[in-house]
């Protein structure tokens, strides 16, 4: 290809192009001043990740874009070079400047690699990747990237100068040389990918097809297909720079949740020591806690996520294809069945293509990925940051889940040609024939919605419903699981928690009060024993101070003075272990004050068998051995 100047126009185009690409310029210069401040910043942020209280999901998407910057300079140089000679008016201008735009953005893409995998870059500090194996990585990716410059000029030419390919042996030598050096280059990673047990099986997938497209296209060349294989070459290098941004963004979006998982642990330990302290216990700060691994995030979330960034590289990788990609649109060709339809009024008849089967396959699996795995991400990124209510997060993924199914039902059916119109009267006929058959199970999956709404009961409510008494575990569509004090599950119709009296020890208020009888012996100092059982409240940690404990003289007995001992716990779980140590302390506060707890005696008479002769006995009613009287 010979190359030809226009003297004339060059100079004065020359000066032009020079202040064109003097912004571009100036800009570089910027950055490059800026960049030890810019490093500064980032070893900044590299220190405070790991630290609960100043690390943040912020701090990787900014360290990642003060790369992008240090890699700019570079960038915006290439295309001030690239732009100067567009302006001078040479035969193979527009080639260059097109060659310069995607040189700069190679550049951009593998300079960001570079910088994210140094020595204590984004890599080793935000993702924890071993230093040796960024060092590994970093040699691959210069030799990758050295060995695609020819290939990526090429496909600049199959794009720009097609007819220049035809006779062009030479070239096709070189990209046949430049294909089985990135085949070999690629096989390593492959390699490992495969001898990596951890690797997960959409990674195996995509790191395969890239090692293999080289070998294809060395095939295509060979058999006389250089310009596609040039075109196709342009579009692999693409799904390479996509294949490095989505492992850039998971490994991200990974570290966001993990800090966002690490945030709501230390939430919960921090409530957990401010209900302690509510209580009286004494306790120092809470500690950090120690970073929580990967794969101690809620499996919800990990799976729901992998979901939404494979969509999203699907979307991508239609974007870098869609013009060659045609089998979508012969599948859309393909007729299964013809079914009666309506358009602006007039009966038509509309067709259900292969196209629309894989779509309702397509959306099925969507609404059930959605369906198991919603609660976790919402979770980890919305509930947990909002201050709802005990059990107002269990309801609003359940009621959210019942949304997708209805709505990913109708996307199917509708895909299929099942429109709701079809459906109606059927729907109508079931519901009464089924109103009746099953009006148990339709009356408890209402109340389990009017539950869901209404929330009489929430999840970790402690209950008693009848004679059945334990914690809300599970509200399901049909029944709610409770979890009595002997921990076995109890499966209670939603029906029941509406029609019957239900009691909620924990709907609004967990606070309870507590009753301790004690019966004191005749003659006993009752203005001593109202102080003691008064010291004994007041001593324990337990005891709420508002409202305050009270003792009240409630009876005479037959051989006791019966006083009350009415106080206040905070949670019903401290309603057990606070009776078993207010009596222990009783105890021992009137024995030492020579308080008689009294007791019920009986006297026994015993007579012989001629009657004139007895002997009498006291036994306590406890059944201790006889004492002769």
């Amino acid at each position: 290809m010979k190359i030809t100047v226009n003297w004339e126009k060059a100079w004065p185009a020359v000066t032009i192009a020079l202040l064109a690409g003097l912004p571009l310029l100036l800009i570089a210069g910027l950055i490059r001043w800026r960049l030890g401040w810019l490093k500064k910043y980032q070893a900044k942020l590299a220190s405070e990740v790991g630290q609960l209280r100043n690390d943040s999901q912020l701090h990787t998407p900014k360290a990642i874009l003060i790369d992008l910057i240090r890699a700019l300079p570079v960038c915006l140089i290439i295309l001030a070079v690239g732009l100067i000679l567009l302006t001078m008016q040479l035969n193979v201008s527009d080639l260059l400047w097109a060659f310069s735009k995607k040189l700069a953005l190679f550049w951009l893409v593998f300079g960001v690699c570079w910088k994210v995998l140094e020595k204590d870059g984004v890599a080793v500090r935000h993702f924890n990747m071993p230093a040796q194996l960024t060092s590994h990585w970093r040699r691959q990716i210069v030799r990758i990237s050295l060995a695609l410059l020819p290939l990526h000029f090429w496909s600049v030419v199959s794009e720009l100068s097609p007819l220049h390919l035809m006779d062009d042996v030479l070239g096709q030598l070189v990209i046949l040389l430049n294909l089985l050096l990135i085949a070999i280059l690629m096989w390593p990673m492959c390699r490992d990918s495969w001898r990596d047990k951890e690797s997960h099986n959409i990674r195996l997938a995509t790191v395969t097809v890239l090692a293999i497209i080289p070998l294809a296209l060395m095939v295509l060349t060979a058999t006389g297909y250089f310009y596609t294989t040039l075109r196709l070459s342009g579009r692999w290098i693409e799904t390479v720079y996509l294949v490095i941004v989505w492992n850039l963004l998971y490994q991200t979006v990974l570290r966001g949740l993990s800090v966002a998982a690490r945030r709501i642990a230390y939430r919960r330990a921090i409530a957990r020591r401010q209900h302690q302290v509510k209580e009286g216990a004494e306790g120092a700060e809470p500690q950090e806690e120690p970073t929580i691994a990967l794969e101690q995030v809620n499996q919800q979330t990990l799976r729901i996520t992998m979901l939404v960034m494979i969509a999203l590289f699907a979307v991508m990788f239609w974007a870098i294809w869609s013009d060659l990609i045609t089998v979508f649109a012969y599948l859309d060709s393909i007729t299964l069945w013809q079914y009666n339809g309506t358009e602006a009024g007039a009966a038509v008849m509309k067709s259900v293509t292969m196209g629309s089967l894989l779509f309702a396959l397509v959306s099925s699996v969507v609404a059930w990925a959605l369906i198991r795995n919603l609660p976790g991400l919402l979770e980890v990124l919305l509930l947990s940051r909002l201050n709802l209510r005990q059990g107002a997060s269990y309801a609003i993924t359940t009621i959210l889940n019942y949304v997708i199914i209805i709505v990913g039902a109708m996307t199917v059916f509708g895909s299929l040609g099942v429109s709701w119109d079809k459906l109606q009267w059927l729907a109508a006929a079931l519901s009464v024939g089924l109103g009746f058959g099953l009006q148990e199970i339709f009356g408890n999956f209402v109340s389990g919605l009017i539950i869901l709404f209404e929330r009489p009961v929430r999840i970790g409510d402690t209950v008693t419903i009848g004679t059945f008494s334990g914690t809300v575990s599970k509200i399901r569509i049909r029944a709610t699981t409770i979890t009595d004090f002997d921990r076995k599950e109890v499966i209670i119709p939603n029906k029941a928690f509406v029609t019957e009296r239900l009691i909620n020890w924990s709907l609004s208020d967990t606070v309870t009060r507590v009753v301790i009888r004690l019966g004191v012996a005749y003659g006993s100092d009752l203005e001593k024993v109202k102080e003691v059982l008064l010291k004994a409240a007041s001593e324990h940690p337990k005891v709420m101070h508002d409202p305050a404990p009270a003792v009240f003289f409630t009876t005479f007995g037959p051989s006791t003075l019966d006083h009350e001992l009415r106080l206040y716990v905070r949670e019903l779980r401290d309603r057990s272990y606070t009776v078993d140590e207010l009596n222990r302390s009783i105890d021992r506060l009137c024995r030492e004050n020579d308080i008689n707890i009294a007791f019920n005696q009986l006297e026994v008479h015993l007579r012989n068998e001629k009657g004139d002769e007895h002997t009498e006995l006291k036994r306590d009613i406890k059944g201790d051995d006889p004492t002769p009287a």
